[in-house]
């Protein structure tokens, strides 16, 4: 995996703006802030992003996996004011469990 990285361009932080993956594609979708038997143990956003990446990094696991091998994620949060808020907060949890791998991401409001 390459990340792509124009030279003239500010590094982004906590993600990248692009990625060159090779190899087996696997796709993960509709993971969301509940637990294994689909029962949220939380209604704090940060638990539930905790949760979430958890349960992308499990179904991944599954493929054999590792976070280092994501080439992209796509956040859809519904307040961005607390998603801006909980910035320190996120910037922790992802890095526990994804450690300082970035891949190209982007967050959408709904």
């Amino acid at each position: 995996m390459q990340v792509l990285q124009p030279p003239t361009w500010a590094r982004p932080r906590g993600y990248a703006n692009g990625i060159a993956a090779s190899g087996r594609l696997v796709f993960i979708s509709g993971q969301i802030g509940w637990d294994e038997q689909c029962h949220f143990q939380s209604t704090d956003f940060v638990s539930q992003v905790r949760q979430t990446l958890h349960n992308v990094l499990t179904v991944l696991a599954e493929a054999g996996g590792k976070p280092e091998h994501i080439v992209r994620l796509t956040w859809y949060i519904v307040d961005k004011q607390e998603y801006l808020a909980s910035g320190k907060q996120l910037g922790s949890v992802y890095r526990e469990l994804m450690g300082n791998h970035y891949p190209a991401m982007s967050v959408v409001q709904v």
